[in-house]
């Protein structure tokens, strides 16, 4: 079964990529690079002793999209291509609303026109918005977006929604909380575009020397220690979800030709519970400081995963302190040490 990704050379999907060729699919990549590089895909082939097909295509230009589906029989699709900063989302609104929705317009009429019914999206727990009660399901009311980027998956997923009712396609909507980590090997990562947004990333460029200050925003948030609540999962139990959902959906399982699945560990932790991970498995202290509340940010949310568990046999395999570990041993590759 060919899968073509998009976004392929990005952080999820490079490791979902390698997911994928290591379960038996053959694999198909687009991404424009502009928020990547192609170092990840050439580090996913090298994992999987596999070569992929890349395409340097913007979504946005459904001409040049159509061709890639002209040259292949793609058999299913994983739609990652997205920008995902909420700090740029709540600066730049417009820029992803354009990209965001457009490039998966694009997609869903591709797959819709040659007929590719087996679709995989790649939402996001910020559809959530602050969530009156937590673990959220997949059934909790979605509140008010708290940025742009939340917003567009909330449209993204009301997009697929409303097509599936009339489509014979067949769409896994995954809700991601929080990837983080590394692929064991140390050969992939994630690699942020510009200074980082996420706080992994942020943590490990901070102990490693490359930024001069590491922030923990917001001191006051109702939460056993003032900082945010986050649900951390490693990227590799995320890019496995991946191969699940497409294994699902060929065979056909689906009772619904629209799920909605949460992707996270169902544990809650806080910022500087993570930030206290990274220094006892690393053995290096961290002299952060504290600032204020950053707008775009949830207070707290995590998830209930029992869906996933049940209908893909998915469950995380990685814990916290893996999680760090990993993205350590990826800073100092990127380091050079």
């Amino acid at each position: 079964m060919t899968i073509l990704v998009t976004g392929g050379c990005g952080y999820i999907g490079a490791h979902t990529i390698v997911d994928l060729l290591e379960n038996g699919y053959d694999v198909i990549c687009v991404d424009n690079n502009s928020r990547s590089a192609t170092r990840l895909l050439e580090g996913a082939e090298k994992i999987a002793g596999r070569k992929v097909m890349n395409y340097k295509t913007d979504l946005c230009d459904f001409e040049a999209t159509r061709k890639i589906f002209e040259q292949h029989p793609v058999e299913g699709i994983i739609h990652f291509a997205a920008f995902k900063a909420v700090d740029e989302s709540v600066r730049e609104p417009l820029l992803y609303f354009q990209n965001n929705l457009i490039s998966q317009i694009n997609m869903l009429r591709c797959a819709e026109e040659y007929k590719v019914h087996h679709f995989v999206f790649s939402s996001s727990c910020s559809v959530y918005g602050n969530a009156d009660v937590i673990p959220v399901t997949e059934e909790t009311p979605l509140k008010k977006a708290e940025s742009p980027y939340g917003r567009t998956k909330q449209i993204g997923e009301d997009m697929i929604s409303d097509l599936a009712k009339v489509s014979a396609g067949r769409f896994i909507l995954l809700r991601y909380f929080n990837p983080v980590g590394a692929h064991p090997s140390a050969i992939i990562g994630e690699v942020p575009f510009g200074k980082p947004s996420n706080l992994v990333p942020a943590i490990t460029q901070f102990a490693a020397g490359k930024l001069p200050f590491l922030k923990v925003y917001g001191t006051d948030y109702d939460t056993r220690d003032g900082s945010c609540i986050r649900d951390f999962v490693h990227v590799c139990d995320i890019a496995h979800a991946h191969t699940l959902a497409m294994d699902y959906l060929a065979k056909n399982n689906n009772g619904t030709n629209c799920e909605i699945l949460n992707l996270g560990t169902g544990n809650g932790v806080t910022v500087l519970e993570a930030i206290h991970a990274f220094e006892k498995v690393t053995g290096k202290k961290l002299d952060y400081t504290m600032a204020e509340r950053r707008t775009g940010d949830v207070v707290a949310v995590y998830a209930n995963n029992d869906k996933a568990r049940k209908l893909l046999g998915w469950s995380p395999r990685y814990g916290l302190e893996d999680m760090m570990r990993t993205a350590w041993e990826w800073e100092l590759v990127l380091d050079g040490r």
